[in-house]
C-alpha cells in the first residue's frame, strides 16, 4: 500500500536518510521516535507537503512521488489538530468536501459523527470544546474525503491520561471498522503496543527496526532502541561461546558466558565477540535470600536506590554493575527491602537479549 524507497531529505541541519519501508494495505503501523527524530518529517514526506531529495514512494500502486498532496488520496490529522476556530464542528469536518453533492456530503458528515459520537457537537463552534472533543472532530476531518491513507502525527500527546486512554480505544475500533491503512508516529510504546500491528523505530533520520511492537519491545537491535524501550539495564562487553545448546534456549543459540569489568553472565549466543546485552527491570527478581532456582544467573548486590512510582517500585542493586529491578510495592513491604540492604537478584539466561 505505502512503499517508500530509500528516501531522502534534508531541511537544514536535519536529514532523512534513504528510509525505506513497506505498509501494507489496511495496516495500522506506528513510528516511533524520540522528539526531533524525524517522525512527523516523514509524514509529510509521505503526504507530498514536503519533497524528497531522492528515492520513491508509492501509494496504492502509484508512484505518488512527483504528485501533490491533494492527488495522493491522504487525511492528515496534526498534533494540534489545526481546526478553524471560526467555523462550527459540522463546517470543519465538511471543509475536505468541498466540490461534492450535497447529499453526498451531508450522508459523510452524518456516517462519521456516528462513528465518533459528536452528533450533539455539530453545531457547536470550536472553542470552548475539550482536547478529546476537538480530537474527534479532527480526526472526522481528515476521514471525510474517505482518504487511501490516514497520517496521524501525536494524536494523543495533547490528552490527559484519561482522555489519551479512552480516545487510544476509539481509534483502535475506527481502525477495525474502517480498515483505513494508517500511520501513527508517536514517542509512546504503550500507544504502539494497544494499536499498531507493527512498528518502524526511527532516530536521526533513519529507521533503526522495524518489526511486530512485541518483537521490537523486547528484542532491540541496537542501544538506542534498547534505551528507547527502558531496558535499562544494558551493558557491553564480550561472549565466549560454551559447547552445548542450552536447555530451555533458542534453536539457534549456546551456552555462553557474557563478560563486561568484573560481571560475567550466563546467556544464549549465536556467536562470540564484542555484543550488548539487555535486561529489562521486570525479569529481574529480588531475593533476601540466596535462591534455589532453575534461573541461571544469581548475583549478590547492594541496594542503593528505592524509587516508588505509580505502578512499581524500581530498585537500584550494586551487584558488580548496577542493576534496575522492577517490583511490585506489595513486593517491597513484605521482603522489608530498605537502601544499603543485600540482596539477591535472579534471572534467567533466556531473559538476556544479546545483539
Amino acid at each position: 500500500m505505502i512503499r517508500l524507497k530509500a528516501v531522502s531529505l534534508t531541511i537544514g541541519n536535519f536529514a532523512l536518510g534513504d528510509v525505506d519501508l513497506q505498509i501494507e494495505k489496511g495496516e495500522y503501523y506506528a513510528v516511533l521516535g524520540p522528539t526531533g527524530s524525524g517522525k512527523t518529517l516523514l509524514l509529510e514526506t509521505i503526504s507530498g507537503l514536503q519533497q524528497p531529495s531522492s528515492g520513491e514512494i508509492w501509494i496504492g500502486g502509484e508512484n505518488v512521488t512527483d504528485l501533490p498532496p491533494e492527488r495522493r488520496h491522504i487525511g492528515f490529522m496534526y498534533q494540534d489538530y489545526l481546526l478553524f476556530p471560526h467555523l462550527t464542528v459540522r463546517r470543519n469536518i465538511t471543509f475536505g468536501l468541498r466540490g461534492r453533492e450535497r447529499d453526498q456530503s451531508q450522508a459523510r458528515l452524518n456516517e462519521l459523527a456516528g462513528l465518533l459520537e459528536i452528533e450533539h457537537l455539530l453545531d457547536r463552534q470550536v472553542a470552548g470544546l475539550s482536547g478529546g472533543e476537538q480530537q474527534r472532530i479532527a480526526l472526522a476531518r481528515a476521514l471525510a474525503p474517505r482518504p487511501q491513507v490516514l497520517l496521524l502525527d501525536e494524536p494523543l500527546s495533547a490528552l490527559d491520561p484519561q482522555n489519551r486512554q479512552m480516545v487510544r480505544r476509539e481509534l483502535a475500533g475506527l481502525h477495525r471498522k474502517l480498515g483505513t491503512t494508517t500511520v501513527h508516529v508517536t514517542h509512546d510504546f504503550e500507544e504502539a503496543l494497544a494499536l499498531a500491528d507493527r512498528i518502524a523505530v526511527i532516530n536521526e533520520g533513519r529507521i533503526v527496526q522495524t518489526g511486530p511492537p512485541e518483537e521490537v519491545f523486547r528484542r532491540p537491535a541496537s542501544p538506542f532502541a534498547a534505551q528507547f524501550f527502558g531496558a535499562e539495564n544494558l551493558f557491553h562487553g564480550e561472549i565466549s561461546l560454551g559447547d552445548k545448546t542450552l536447555a530451555g534456549g533458542a534453536a539457534d543459540g549456546t551456552s555462553a558466558v557474557f563478560r563486561s569489568g568484573a560481571m560475567q553472565l550466563s546467556v544464549i549466543a549465536a556467536q562470540a565477540g564484542p555484543a550488548y546485552a539487555s535486561i529489562r527491570p521486570e525479569e529481574i527478581t529480588v531475593l533476601r535470600e540466596e535462591p534455589h532456582s532453575s534461573a541461571t544467573n544469581n548475583l549478590r548486590g547492594t541496594i542503593r536506590k528505592i524509587e516508588r512510582t505509580a505502578a512499581v517500585v524500581r530498585l537500584t542493586i550494586d551487584a558488580g554493575a548496577p542493576f534496575v529491578a522492577a517490583i511490585t510495592s506489595q513486593s517491597l513491604d513484605s521482603l522489608q527491602l530498605e537502601t544499603g540492604l543485600q540482596v539477591y537478584i535472579s534471572f534467567k539466561a533466556t531473559a538476556i537479549h544479546i545483539f
